[in-house]
């Protein structure tokens, strides 16, 4: 079945015409072979959502959005991303543009009519108005976590002693032996990664190789890279061993975690007594900070309670619901972080009351650089950055 759509009223605002067929590869090769030979040529990555800016259709942060819609891991992701598409983040950008180019074009009005000692803007009123814009400029970057936590997912590093349990909590989370589980220390050698929905929130969890001292070459290895993901980690579930005391090594890792968000894991509550359990419960609360909790990654014991406290965490940086309508990625952030530096620029020289034409060109540089955000100001090079990440065809 053929599909014939015509411009305007196009995902590009071009004539389109789409093949329905059934799904089998080699039904799917020869109809696209067909095509070839017939003058048509594959799509490049992202080449249809790159027509769809460059006629009008959408401005980059929709564009972004699409991407951000394939790749979404959750639920909370996904709504992000439709948001962003149906054009909450393009409509703020905008806005705070607009009011920047009339600031400018008021004080640039002030310039050109100097000799008529025509005052269009007070200092005060400068002051006033890129007070507000550089606030509302702050409020978007805060939306950043936001933005990296429901595209890239929390970035959580299982950390602890080998032979602590770091392995089992990671296949009872995820509900499935990915990692491998043997009785002798130093099994896990490697940083192994999966993705867990938490409650919408997708958490990018890494396994990681016990932390000793050793002499074995392999084992070092992984040390040194279990170090690199505690670094990279946005949260830390430290693994302590209840069955055990408290040493130096543990005092280590808690010492090198202080500065992490971080929740504090005692495994294997099962191997416990009664007595025992109350002892150890005891110790913990009067010895270590922040939040612990006690489980068995065996029998399951308190792991809805890990769950949950994992979630208070990391909830408490990130992911408001008013802030799922307009968050930012990285590239936004940066562009943002300029046009902030340029609007506290000209926030100084109001209050040293500098002339126009200074104060102007701070504004029409934190214009541009607002502008790339959108697309309103490009250029070939950025498109080509963003476009390139796309799959074929979309």
């Amino acid at each position: 079945m053929l599909a014939v759509m015509r411009a305007p009223r196009t995902y590009t605002r071009e004539d389109t015409v789409e093949v329905y067929c059934h799904g089998g590869a080699l039904l799917l090769h020869r109809i696209l072979d067909l095509l070839i030979r017939q003058g048509a040529r594959l799509a490049e990555p992202g080449e249809f959502t790159k027509w769809a800016f460059l006629s009008g259709r959408i401005d980059l942060t929709q564009a972004e959005a699409v991407m951000d819609l394939i790749r979404a891991k959750t639920e909370a992701g996904q709504r992000a991303a439709l948001a962003q598409l149906d054009g909450a983040l393009h409509r703020r950008i905008t806005l705070l543009r607009d009011e920047a180019v009339h600031l400018l074009a008021e004080i640039e009005a002030g310039i050109d009519f100097t000799e008529e000692d025509i005052q269009f803007l007070s200092y005060e009123q400068m002051r006033t108005q890129l007070a507000e814009m550089a606030d509302r400029v702050e409020a978007l970057l805060k939306t950043a976590a936001s933005g990296k936590a429901v595209r890239e997912g929390i970035a959580t590093a299982i950390i602890g002693r080998p032979n602590v349990g770091k392995s089992s909590l990671l296949n009872a989370l995820l509900m499935q032996n990915r990692a491998i589980v043997t009785p002798v220390p130093g099994t896990t050698r490697d940083v192994i990664e999966e993705y867990l929905n938490l409650d919408g929130i997708p958490l990018r969890i890494m396994d990681t190789a016990g932390l000793r001292d050793t002499d074995d070459i392999v084992e070092r290895e992984g040390v040194i890279r279990t170090r690199n993901a505690i670094k990279q980690a946005d949260f830390v579930i430290l693994m302590l061993d209840a069955s055990q005391g408290l040493g130096p090594e543990e005092a280590r890792l808690l010492e090198e975690t202080a500065e992490k968000r971080r929740l504090i894991a005692f495994n294997k509550v099962d191997l416990l007594s009664e007595a025992s359990s109350v002892q150890v419960r005891a110790d913990a609360a009067q010895k270590l900070p922040g939040t612990i909790v006690f489980i068995s990654a065996v029998t399951g014991e308190g792991l809805e309670e890990l769950r949950g406290a994992v979630l208070k965490q990391i909830r408490s940086g990130i992911v408001t619901s008013g802030d799922r309508e307009a968050m930012i990625n990285a590239r936004h952030k940066a562009m943002l972080l300029q046009a902030k530096t340029y609007i506290e620029n000209a926030i100084s020289s109001v209050d040293k009351n500098a002339s126009g034409d200074l104060i102007a060109m701070d504004i029409r540089t934190a214009v541009d650089r607002l502008g790339e955000i959108t697309g309103t100001t490009t250029t070939e090079d950025l498109l080509d950055k963003i476009f390139k990440e796309f799959c074929i065809g979309k």
